[in-house]
């Protein structure tokens, strides 16, 4: 029998079946497998995949939605992936137009590669910020700040809750509600009892991500970074919006270093909702 087209194979949303298909995606374009990440966003968000009639996918990526059920203020694209047999065919941007139809009139907003960016662009998404990406093994030092952290507990969640949704500007209970049992570390900051930021360390290969990163102010998102990063042997990687300049700096020179910048896009909205300068980092680039 012939083999189909590629524009004739049909879209279908993607379940936790499709895991590991997805993570020989991954691998096939040179990324990690990332598997526990892929675990989570298909159970967070929606998959949307093309089969290969030969095996595996074609094509993938994963829209996460935040708001009220069913009426969504946002939803972040990620994961967008190609196979390399099927590349620069056209596949991707039929893919994403997809998404971004069923996605209405929802604003959406994604993390853009440079190699991906351009197709973003010809879609209609314009560059609204930047993130830099950060790896290394962690160097403690400096004066303490005096700032308090601890383990977050399960009577912490309702506060946690409330502090994102005021910090990301949309509510975020799906994705947040599912960090105690996705991270190997949830911490928390406080002063005279009240939440002021909140932080996760979250295992991908042989690194912990540092994510979501949501702080008062530059203080404690160091004072954050440091307690999680006092209890782990791996190294730290993590997004960090590049307005936030002296984090940065204060994380390279505690030895992380930049790998990548990422361009934040947004389409139907000209920049994020809520306070980006008590948004350090997202929990993933893929989830906005």
């Amino acid at each position: 029998m012939p083999t189909p087209s590629l524009a004739t194979l049909p879209i279908r949303r993607l379940t936790l079946r499709d895991l590991t298909a997805c993570a020989d995606l991954s691998e096939d374009r040179g990324w990690p497998r990332e598997e526990h990440k892929w675990g989570l966003l298909l159970t967070a968000g929606q998959g949307f995949g093309i089969d290969d009639p030969e095996g595996g996918l074609v094509a993938a990526c994963v829209v996460t939605e935040y708001g009220a059920w069913g009426r969504p203020d946002l939803g972040a694209i990620g994961m967008v992936l190609v196979a390399e047999r099927h590349a620069r065919r056209g596949v991707g941007r039929r893919l994403m137009r997809h998404v971004v139809a069923g996605m209405g009139t929802t604003p959406l907003t994604l993390h853009a590669t440079p190699k991906g960016r351009p197709l973003y662009e010809e879609l209609g998404f314009k560059v609204t910020g930047r993130a830099e990406m950060l790896v290394g093994r962690f160097r403690p030092g400096g004066p303490e700040s005096g700032i308090v952290t601890r383990a977050a507990t399960a009577e912490d969640l309702p506060a946690i809750l409330r502090l994102d949704e005021e910090v990301f500007g949309t509510d975020r209970t799906p994705l947040i509600t599912r960090l105690p049992a996705f991270a190997d570390q949830l911490r928390v900051a406080e002063e005279d009892g009240r939440l002021v930021g909140y932080t996760a360390a979250w295992p991908n290969m042989d690194t912990h991500v540092v994510g979501p990163l949501i702080a008062r102010d530059t203080e404690t998102a160091k004072a954050l970074i440091a307690s999680l990063a006092a209890r782990t042997e791996r190294p730290l990687r993590t997004d960090i919006d590049v307005r936030h300049e002296e984090l940065l700096a204060w994380a390279k020179e505690r030895g992380l270093a930049s790998v990548a910048f990422n361009a934040v896009m947004t389409y139907g909205i000209t920049d994020l909702p809520g306070d980006w300068t008590r948004r350090f980092a997202p929990l993933t680039v893929a989830a906005g």
